[in-house]
């Protein structure tokens, strides 16, 4: 009988139900398999090795360590063994797994010193912003009336609104050089609000770049696109300065020449296609029959009128019988 294979448990967490955009990547090696941000969050982990030494800098001893340390420590919300996140919180001696931890509303941050808090000890917002029937800016559904731990807004401007999975999807996708309020544009404020708040900005170039989504609009053009290219070397011919350097439409820049391809001057800096200036040309004509109408107009009202007084009314003294 085939055996189906077992999913890859998380050696902290001991589960392996929970999406990757809570508990990030699943590091293994070996056999040992952790969940990257229950890496992180462990209290008893230190990162004493580089970056790519063990799991993000954390030593496999260390980590085996961690995992006999936590071996009896129960869980405050599932009960369960394994409990390795602590509540930073004062006098707290909550201790919990991390997606446990999330799911319940305890907050962890990812920075400094990776603090996590439970329930009744994380930060909340102190922004004054109440608003009913406001909806989240990224799904365009309901949030709370108030600021709570799934509904956060934006510190700077007050008027963007989010729930907590929304925006942190938004973080992952945008990482630390892009991510900002998608109203008010602001990023240096509302990067600092969303970190206190336990949201995961990852330091690295955004997801469109990383899978290279739009690496096309970054090539450009290359080649001469005059009727008759002189250069001797081809039209691919680019040098730096002289005959031969090669300009670009300034308009559209999706055509080329190079300088004497077009009788242009040794110095000339500009150049524009024949596409474009025949458009500039549509577009004249239609400034100057924009503006031609109005006065056209003007001029018609201002015309004397063939009509005589009106009939309509008799004239002043004017007797009603003839």
């Amino acid at each position: 009988m085939r055996q189906v294979p077992k999913k890859k448990m998380c050696g902290l967490c001991r589960r392996a139900d929970v999406e990757t955009e809570i508990v990030g990547e699943l590091c293994q090696q070996d056999g040992l398999y952790i969940h990257e941000n229950c890496l992180y969050h462990a209290s008893g982990l230190i990162q004493r090795g580089a970056d790519k030494e063990g799991f993000y800098g954390f030593l496999f001893p260390d980590i085996r360590q961690e995992l006999k340390r936590v071996a009896q420590k129960r869980c405050c919300i599932c009960r369960l063994p394994g409990a390795s996140v602590t509540c930073q919180g004062r006098r707290c001696h909550r201790i919990f797994h991390f997606p446990c931890g999330i799911e319940r509303g305890c907050l962890s941050q990812f920075f400094g010193e990776f603090k996590s808090f439970c329930w009744k000890h994380r930060p909340v917002q102190r922004v004054r912003a109440l608003q009913q029937g406001q909806s989240c800016l990224i799904c365009l559904e309901a949030v709370a009336e108030r600021p709570c731990y799934d509904t956060l807004v934006c510190p700077t401007c007050t008027s963007a609104w989010f729930h907590r999975r929304c925006i942190q999807g938004q973080a992952l996708s945008s990482a630390l050089h892009h991510f900002r309020c998608p109203l008010c544009q602001d990023m240096a404020t509302f990067q600092e609000e969303m970190f206190r708040l336990g949201i995961k900005i990852p330091d690295r170039d955004a997801a469109w770049e990383l899978d290279r989504t739009f690496e096309d609009l970054y090539e450009q053009h290359s080649s001469c696109d005059a009727e008759e290219c002189l250069c001797p070397a081809g039209r691919q011919e680019a040098e730096e300065n002289g005959p031969w350097r090669l300009l670009l439409c300034g308009s559209c820049a999706s055509q080329g020449t190079h300088r004497r391809c077009s009788g242009m001057e040794a110095n000339a800096e500009s150049w524009q296609c024949s596409d474009c200036r025949e458009i500039d040309k549509v577009w004249l004509g239609l400034v100057v029959l924009i503006i031609s109408l109005p006065l056209a107009a003007a001029g018609q009202d201002s015309s004397p009128s063939g009509a005589g007084p009106s009939r309509s009314a008799a004239a002043p003294g004017a007797s009603s019988e003839q």
